[in-house]
């Protein structure tokens, strides 16, 4: 949950170390197109981001999306204009040739530098989170079949199904809608598979809108056997000095 990177800004960051990566390869992508989103992709808070060797393709993504995917980052430690979260984008890149997944986050950090202008700095804050932790009786996870796999995370109107994910990666996807931090302290330190399913933690009336935290809470519980408790924290935020919308290419 801390960010243990040197607080400098990005453009010093990312000539440190963004431009050039271990045995001297090169860690910015050849093309890349950034473009207002076409459409919207349901059910979804970051959009979609698929990669394959030397291929990024992000769907419906913000800037505070791309800055979490390149810095491992979740929204509440991210601090700046209001249109970074508000403003829609499609980004297809490429590299020169097959790059892993790691290597393209480096790449997704100069693109910000150089697309988006970005620079920031960092700042321990005490914020209000969440802990993650396994509740009485015990974890309901099933160790993912293929721990090698890429984890996966699709969500629906009702729920969500996940797959070879970590308790780190649950917790980053819980502090979106919760808009806290959520730090893991399960100490499950494996790939899971597993389903959420809200459907029985949402008022019976209707009428009533639901308390995003206290369903949350109640269907972690009910169909994981985990559970969230309020604590504060010293968290590291990234502080938006300055930040661009690109032009359209």
């Amino acid at each position: 949950m801390r960010l243990t990177v040197p607080k400098v800004c990005l453009g010093v960051l990312v000539l440190a170390s963004g431009i050039l990566g271990r045995a001297g390869e090169a860690q910015a992508f050849a093309v890349a197109t950034i473009r207002p989103s076409a459409e919207a992709v349901k059910f979804e808070h970051d959009g979609r981001t698929e990669t394959s060797p030397g291929t990024l393709r992000m769907r419906d993504v913000t800037v505070s999306t791309c800055i979490k995917w390149a810095y491992g980052v979740q929204d509440s430690q991210i601090s700046g204009p209001v249109w970074m979260q508000a403003d829609h984008f499609d980004i297809n890149a490429k590299a020169d040739g097959p790059v892993g997944e790691e290597q393209m986050k480096l790449m997704m950090r100069t693109l910000l530098a150089e697309r988006f202008k970005l620079s920031f700095h960092r700042q321990e804050r005490e914020l209000k989170a969440f802990a993650l932790m396994v509740a009485k009786g015990g974890p309901k996870l099933h160790e993912a079949a293929d721990d090698e796999s890429k984890g996966s995370m699709q969500n629906s109107e009702v729920g969500t199904v996940a797959k070879s994910t970590t308790m780190r990666e649950l917790g980053d996807m819980l502090s979106g809608p919760l808009q806290t931090p959520v730090v893991d302290k399960t100490g499950l330190t494996g790939k899971y598979d597993f389903a959420i399913d809200f459907t029985n933690y949402l008022p019976e009336d209707k009428t009533v809108r639901p308390n995003v935290g206290s369903v949350m809470m109640a269907a972690l519980q009910g169909e994981l056997g985990l559970k969230l408790e309020a604590e504060k924290a010293m968290v590291e935020v990234m502080v938006v000095d300055h930040v661009e919308k690109p032009s359209e290419n």
